[in-house]
């Protein structure tokens, strides 16, 4: 592993731990990160052939301890999450199993769609059925929930759009962040990955469903999950194709005894409120990722997530305040975008 970037300091290091800890690796490595990682932590393959990556987790921003052992438990349960042959988590370097590159969001069309939506919400459940455990898993109560939708206070409405937000403005978004935190708190609470979607999916050659990018794993609302996968924020189905799989898992679900009876109407509230609240913040996230951290890229992904964000709005009576102003105030702003295109079009199939 040699040929690191003189101004990489940290590649440099990587380099040299990986050379300690797996001698008969001693290629060099080339930077590539599965799935586009919209956080810190940076993969490295190596130039001739390994089932191995090597991995920069730098601790300050990483939790390479809760890594671990998410990935331990992940594979407790039956399901397949990396393995990993070294770690170093005091300096955030690790040796993990290089699972290929057959993304499902790669994989995914329009004739198969039905059989691997229907797998990963298998897989799904399988992983809500771990133990709770909060000395791994925090909470996903109520500060981190509002913590998350300020993002798109400060980075979306504010910072990318320069819209600042009025006293009024900010008592509307006040009371619908709290509505939207109590549905997420008032749902059955269990594991939630956090990213589960097509570009943390993998298809492996068993046929089965790999699962990489499970740092910030927390404990919070079922649906969380479903919504990521389905409403995923690089890829659109048909509103019928979604609400068929949603309740596919609230009929799986019942079947297992993982949630208490509820109505499929309840449930799909469940599901569209959560997903309001995940897209509003991710909204913020990927205004984020451009201005402060230098990710351009996830620009292209904004018209889908308001896409998201504004048919749920609009189809609660309770969000329309929130929905109204959004079309009111940010709208306007974000059409004058380089990044924009029709919202009202995004993600659409040829």
């Amino acid at each position: 592993m040699t040929n690191s970037p003189v101004n990489d300091p940290r590649q440099q290091a990587l380099a040299q731990w990986v050379a300690h800890h797996a001698p008969d690796i001693s290629h060099a490595v080339t930077l590539e990160s599965l799935g586009g990682d919209a956080g810190f932590r940076r993969y490295f393959r190596f130039q001739q052939p390994s089932r191995w990556l090597a991995v920069d987790a730098p601790p300050a921003t990483e939790d390479s301890r809760q890594f671990i052992a998410i990935a331990d438990l992940i594979k407790s349960l039956g399901l397949s999450s990396p393995a990993i042959q070294a770690a170093d988590p005091e300096h955030g370097f690790l040796l993990v199993e290089d699972m290929g590159d057959e993304l499902l969001f790669r994989a995914l069309n329009n004739t198969n769609a039905d059989h691997y939506y229907k797998l990963a919400i298998d897989t799904l459940l399988r992983l809500q059925q771990c133990p709770d455990n909060p000395a791994l898993i925090p909470r996903y109560d109520r500060a981190l929930l509002r913590r998350e939708l300020d993002i798109f206070s400060e980075w979306f409405a504010t910072a990318l759009l320069g819209h600042n937000l009025g006293a009024q403005e900010r008592d509307l978004l006040d009371k619908v962040f709290h509505q939207l935190e109590d549905s997420s708190l008032n749902q059955p609470q269990g594991f939630v990955h956090r990213d589960y979607h097509s570009r943390n999916l993998i298809v492996r050659n068993d046929g089965q469903l790999g699962i990489i990018d499970f740092q910030g794993a927390l404990w919070g609302a079922v649906t969380y999950d479903l919504v990521s996968l389905l409403r995923d924020c690089y890829l659109r189905w048909p509103a019928g194709k979604v609400n068929e799989w949603a309740l596919y898992y609230r009929a799986r679900a019942l079947e297992l005894q993982q949630i208490a009876d509820v109505s499929e109407e309840e449930f799909i509230r469940w599901f569209d409120w959560m997903g309001l609240q995940r897209h509003i913040k991710v909204l913020g996230i990927f205004a984020r990722l451009h201005l402060r951290d230098n990710k351009p890229g996830y620009l292209r992904d904004l018209p889908l997530v308001m896409r998201y964000t504004l048919e749920i709005a609009n189809k609660y009576p309770e969000l329309h305040p929130f929905a109204d102003w959004f079309m009111r105030s940010l709208l306007p702003r974000a059409e004058a975008q380089p990044w924009y295109f029709d919202y009202q079009t995004a993600g659409d199939r040829p």
